[in-house]
């Protein structure tokens, strides 16, 4: 039984509710700091062009993305006062299936993953003698 509770937000309309209530979330002032960085960690995952385990390897790929995204939501919402999650879910339910503007958190990844590519490709230029 907790098992189905855990991962009843794994169907698409529910899962992009809480997504976007997670958004929601991360720009209220009000919310609790831990809950925060969860969302931020879970929205930056649901954004990021590469996964934990890539897609194309069969049935793991995909697994990844149905797994980790449903857990970190609900840990978000484990975290957060219940009257205060009720408001974000009323609010994601005002956007019917449109996203919001996700721009600077787009940018945000964007920049994180230019980073990272650019600081492996640096160390890989430079080699391990050349330092």
């Amino acid at each position: 039984m907790k098992w189905k509770r855990l991962f009843g937000a794994a169907n698409k309309a529910q899962l992009f509710r809480h997504v976007t209530a997670l958004w929601l979330l991360v720009k209220d002032p009000r919310a609790p700091l831990a809950p925060k960085v969860v969302a931020v960690l879970v929205l930056a995952y649901a954004l990021s062009p590469i996964d934990l385990i890539p897609d194309f390897i069969p049935v793991l790929g995909l697994l990844d993305d149905l797994i980790l995204i449903p857990l970190g939501v609900a840990l978000a919402v484990r975290l957060v006062p219940g009257p205060l999650w009720l408001e974000y879910l009323e609010r994601a339910d005002a956007f019917k299936g449109r996203l919001p503007k996700w721009v600077a958190g787009a940018v945000l990844v964007f920049f994180v993953w230019a980073a990272a590519g650019g600081g492996l490709a640096w160390w890989f230029l430079a080699g391990p003698g050349s330092a």
